[in-house]
């Protein structure tokens, strides 16, 4: 089935023509508060990456996430990056990473050197699955080589179950790192997506639920980490009348005109989440009904349904390539799931736990259009088109 997936079809043609879609999978949805914002940071000459918008974003996110402090910076990746390097992760160590990610959670510890070790994700709510952590921990430490750090992804905007790895990387003395790049704004087990860990980080790329235009911050109770990547992230500037450095620094900063629009953004979250839950909800509406599968979250989590993505039957005469085809020449943008790290040729080789329940997800999910400023009538349609394709097979 993976060789079929590497074919060239007319579905991949389609897509690599880069089409002008009528409906985006999850556009920036921004109003007239970000724009008089960045307007007024804008007149106000703060156009440098330091100013009042920044430390006063940073102190928003601490609020958002429950947490003490937070460093903006230029992406998420930069601040999975830099949450490593402040916990000590280098050359030679293993990271344990979701394997059902986008690359970048895995890309971090390889930029340091670090190899990452891969953990399948539970078959319902396709989160990194604890057992199997709980699995691999304790057979590490048995062999004396338990990891540096474990990364937990939160998926499609619902959390991972972040009180059992905190439990598991408490009793194993494993720092726990979150990529909460695409939950900002969700809750479980009472509590808001960025504060589980020793550190959490977050994503304001252009589809992200909150966009700064292109952005990432990193989130914790630590102080000394927040404070470490913020110096990292300027260059490791030394205090001094002229440049100063003793260490590498990097240019990971956001910037401040990024930060009015997302101070903007943060205001008007809730209402977004209200309009993706409505989303996600006439998705199962008319889906469920031909026996898609949705991610499934306990009784105790609120995503914010950043993605809906669903599962297509492994009987369906029909296969991901085609409802997404049929999609495409509609002009709606719809994107396979993601695919398995264990799975990439570039970790090939690499340390996996588990791994099946990841790569069926991947051969039979499909991301689908779910934006914030989606109207009623559009998700209509767009369910209409994938029930003709299902039902017309």
């Amino acid at each position: 089935m993976f060789a079929e997936r590497g074919e060239v079809g007319w579905h991949t043609l389609l897509m690599s023509v880069a089409p002008t879609w009528k409906v985006l999978l999850s556009p920036p949805d921004v109003g007239a508060g970000e724009r008089q914002l960045l307007l007024d940071a804008f007149d106000s000459n703060w156009i440098a990456p330091a100013g009042p918008d920044l430390a006063q974003f940073e102190h928003e996110l601490s609020v958002s996430t429950g947490t003490t402090a937070a460093a903006a910076l230029s992406s998420g990746t930069a601040a999975l990056q830099l949450a490593l390097m402040g916990l000590g992760v280098g050359a030679g160590d293993d990271v344990l990473v979701s394997t059902l990610t986008f690359g970048a959670s895995a890309f971090a510890p390889t930029y340091l050197g670090a190899r990452p070790c891969f953990i399948d994700c539970e078959s319902d709510g396709w989160q990194i699955d604890p057992n199997l952590v709980e699995v691999e921990l304790d057979r590490r430490a048995s062999v004396g080589e338990l990891p540096a750090a474990l990364i937990a992804v939160d998926l499609y905007g619902a959390m991972c179950d972040g009180e059992a790895l905190v439990e598991l990387c408490d009793r194993y003395e494993v720092p726990l790192v979150v990529d909460a790049a695409e939950s900002l704004g969700a809750r479980r087990s009472g509590r808001p997506a960025g504060c589980f860990g020793a550190v959490s980080t977050l994503s304001f790329n252009g589809n992200k639920i909150v966009t700064t235009g292109g952005g990432g911050a990193l989130v914790s109770d630590r102080v000394d980490l927040v404070e470490r990547a913020r110096y990292l992230s300027t260059q490791a500037r030394r205090p001094a009348p002229w440049y100063e450095h003793d260490e590498i620094g990097h240019n990971f900063r956001l910037g401040n005109l990024n930060a009015a629009v997302g101070r903007g953004q943060l205001r008007t979250l809730d209402e977004r989440i209200a309009s993706r839950r409505r989303v996600r909800a006439t998705y199962e509406r008319r889906l469920s009904g031909l026996g898609l599968g949705f991610q499934v979250s306990p009784s105790d989590a609120e995503p914010n349904h950043w993605l809906t993505t669903v599962v297509l039957p492994a009987d369906l005469p029909v296969g991901v390539a085609d409802v997404l085809g049929a999609l495409h020449a509609e002009g709606i943008e719809g994107r396979y799931g993601f695919k398995p790290m264990h799975l990439q040729p570039v970790f090939e080789g690499h340390p996996v736990v588990g791994g099946a329940v990841s790569a069926s997800l991947f051969e039979r999910s499909i991301s689908l259009p779910s934006g914030s400023s989606l109207d009623d009538a559009t998700v209509e349609w767009i369910a209409d088109v994938v029930c003709r394709t299902i039902e017309g097979s």
